[in-house]
């Protein structure tokens, strides 16, 4: 029992990566990394969602009727969204406003929808809760991963504070304004997958 719940906690967060072996959650890992703060939001908010959505699905499962599962399994990713969203507006709204449109898009996330389909309705509670957790996790280390790298060699600072020191700019270092763009998103993303598989091919 404890071998499984520690496999459902531990799989996603690599060797069953919801980005890097199932390349899914693409679309918002590119839209959310130009700087590390919104990274850390948006994967601190997906977790929380996937963990809360599994346990709950995982709850009341067996009296869920198959023909509307997945119309149950929206509704109640709708209901923690708009939580979450409503918290976020309240304690970080300038993070908010950043996140924009893709904190309400969490509700059709392939993660989410994918961990609910494939392990809260065959699982339960606290097996469901950890593999949401890992889930989320999995998928916020990549974006820390990526933003933090965009944000350093695009802007030259961490979480806003200046990392580059100011005589590296005097010498004639300039910031990478291609980092910014979604494109380098995108080859970021491909590298850290392609050094992923390496690694796991190789353990």
């Amino acid at each position: 029992m404890e071998a499984k719940l520690k496999q459902a906690f531990t799989e996603p967060l690599s060797l069953n990566n919801p980005i890097l072996i199932q390349v899914l959650g693409i679309c918002s890992a590119l839209a959310v990394t130009a700087q590390l703060e919104p990274a850390i939001v948006m994967g601190l908010s997906v977790t929380v969602i996937t963990a809360f959505s599994n346990l709950i699905i995982s709850l009341i499962r067996k009296t869920i009727p198959n023909r509307i599962r997945i119309i149950i399994q929206l509704v109640v990713v709708a209901a923690l969204v708009t939580i979450v969203s409503m918290v976020l507006k309240a304690f970080a709204y300038d993070v908010s406003v950043q996140l924009s449109v893709y904190v309400g898009l969490i509700i059709t996330n392939c993660i989410l929808m994918g961990r609910l389909e494939a392990f809260a309705m065959s699982n339960g509670p606290l097996a469901s809760l950890l593999d949401g957790i890992g889930s989320g996790l999995g998928y916020a280390w990549i974006l820390v991963v990526v933003g933090a790298v965009r944000e350093l060699l695009g802007a030259g600072t961490l979480l806003g504070f200046q990392v580059i020191p100011q005589a590296c700019y005097d010498a004639g270092y300039v910031n990478n304004g291609m980092m910014t763009m979604p494109a380098m998103a995108l080859i970021l993303v491909g590298c850290v997958i392609w050094v992923h598989r390496i690694f796991v091919k190789e353990k």
